[in-house]
Order: structure tokens, then C-alpha cells, then sequence
């Protein structure tokens, strides 16, 4: 399904796996251009079979600009991970690492996946990013969740630092399926990515879909 078009002209895309009408979760193997070992769990995840009772979404990229480019940003210079609209704020100016826009949602790739996930209401929302290599712990079902991804997956759990975190994407969908208890969560890959690790991945994200 297309979601829109980068700041570029590039398009985004989301596909449809499962079972519909079933526990929806999204996956977003991208959102820095320059750190895109998400795309190999995705490609995983859309190969192998899904769970009974799972409708599982997957966008590879909602940054395809920025792989192009290897750059962070989108083709605007926004760091597309401080453009959301809940608790937005401007930081900045292009050429900024952390540029977080003229605006609230002010990207195409923001308000692709903005509406993507306020027309799907998933109950788990992932990204990925790196290379951190941690889960942040939270607290409620959303930390059960962090919490048994990290244990399937192997990382650790830890707090992610050194940045300003506004107008970010996992916590703008928390703020979006809230009403509905649904679970929204950055996984910090680590500097590489093997084909077994990003299995592993793959397993944990079925696995999470399933018990979550």
C-alpha cells in the first residue's frame, strides 16, 4: 500500500501480512537513513510465515531519502525522529544532526506514518534504529513488552541518553494508542547485524505479537 512520498519524491510503502482483522502490529525497519539494518528483520518478517490471528504491517522504509543518501536525515535535513507532532519542538536549523523542522509533522514521511498508524490503531508499534544496542525500560504492559522483546532478543536493558528528545516517533504513537493500551517502542540494534541476529529479531517480533 503507498503511504506518500518522501521530501524527494521517493515512495513509502506498507505491506499487509497475516491474518486480517487480527492483532495489529507495524514494524518500521527505517527512519535514519544511516541506519538501516532494520530493513534485514523486515525482510525476515515478510519471508516467513506470521502467526495465526496476527495482521502484521511492515514498512521497510519511511526514510528512503536518507538511504539514498546515507545521511540521518530526510531530504529536507530533518531528522524525521524529531518531527512528530506530540510534544514537538524546534531545534535547530539544517545542517542541525537533531534539525527537527519548521514544524509539527512539517515531512511527508511524518505525515505518511502519521496517518498510517492513526488509521491503523496497531497494538504494538516497533523501530528500529542503532547502535545503541539497548531497550529503554518503561513501565505497565508497554515494559512486559520492551522487557520480553530484549530477553528474546538478547539486549539489554537500558536508558537511551544523549539527545533532545522531542518530537519523537514512538512517543507520539504511545500518545496515539494510548486509549487502546497499545505499545510503541524504539529497539537500538547494535553496530552490526548478522542474518542470525536479525532472525532472532524476526522471532522476537512474532513472538511479542502473539503474547503481547
Amino acid at each position: 500500500m503507498g503511504l506518500g512520498f518522501s521530501a524527494e519524491g521517493r515512495p513509502i510503502f506498507a505491506n499487509r501480512h497475516g491474518t486480517p482483522g487480527g492483532r495489529r502490529v507495524l514494524v518500521i525497519g527505517v527512519i535514519h537513513g544511516d541506519e538501516d539494518d532494520g530493513l534485514a528483520i523486515v525482510n525476515n518478517l515478510s519471508t516467513q510465515p506470521v502467526p495465526d490471528g496476527v495482521e502484521l504491517w511492515l514498512v521497510e522504509s519511511m526514510n528512503p531519502d536518507g538511504q539514498a543518501n546515507l545521511d540521518r536525515h530526510n531530504g529536507n535535513s530533518v531528522d524525521l525522529n524529531r518531527n512528530f507532532p506530540y510534544k514537538w519542538g524546534p531545534i535547530g536549523e539544517p545542517g542541525n544532526g537533531q534539525y527537527a523542522g519548521t514544524g509539527p509533522a512539517s515531512e511527508p514521511e511524518t505525515q505518511a506514518i502519521v496517518n498510517l498508524i492513526s488509521q491503523l490503531q496497531p497494538d504494538i508499534a516497533i523501530w528500529y534504529h542503532q547502535d545503541l544496542f539497548v531497550v529503554n525500560p518503561a513501565s505497565g504492559r508497554e515494559g512486559r513488552v520492551r522487557a520480553r522483546y530484549a530477553e528474546l532478543a538478547g539486549l539489554p536493558m537500558g536508558q537511551i541518553t544523549g539527545g533532545t528528545y522531542t518530537g519523537i516517533a514512538a512517543t507520539w504513537a504511545r500518545n496515539e494508542l494510548s486509549g487502546n493500551d497499545g505499545v510503541a517502542f524504539i529497539v537500538e540494534l547494535g553496530s552490526t547485524l548478522s542474518p542470525t541476529e536479525a532472525a532472532t529479531h524476526a522471532d522476537a517480533v512474532r513472538t511479542i505479537a502473539v503474547e503481547g
